[in-house]
């Protein structure tokens, strides 16, 4: 019986700089400086959001049409509705922001 035997594995491969290169094959990595992938990652983030902002609204929409006079579900649409606005609005001028320093670091 052996005790304290360790059993190491021995990595024979290209190491980093090959994991680099294989990744620099892959599409759209590595185009572009560090900036403007971060600001490509937000602008994707915040189309994402923008698009879930506007089935919300829609989906708001089908509530107050259909609360059949119900004040209170009426109310909860158009609360939904206004801050889903509201929330589109922070969304777009956050899209400018993030277009204005991707210029800038041009």
């Amino acid at each position: 019986m052996l005790h304290g035997l360790a059993v190491a594995q021995v990595y024979n491969g290209g190491g980093v700089e090959a994991g680099v290169g294989a990744a620099g094959a892959i599409q759209g990595v590595g185009s572009g400086n560090l900036r403007q992938q971060i600001g490509n990652v937000v602008n994707t983030a915040l189309n994402y959001a923008a698009l879930i902002a506007v089935v919300v609204i829609i989906i708001a929409g089908f509530m107050l049409i259909l609360s059949l006079g119900d004040e209170g579900r009426k109310d909860t649409a158009r609360r939904i509705i206004i801050y889903t606005g509201i929330g589109l609005i922070i969304l777009l001028t956050a899209k400018i922001i993030v277009a204005f320093f991707i210029g800038l670091a041009q």
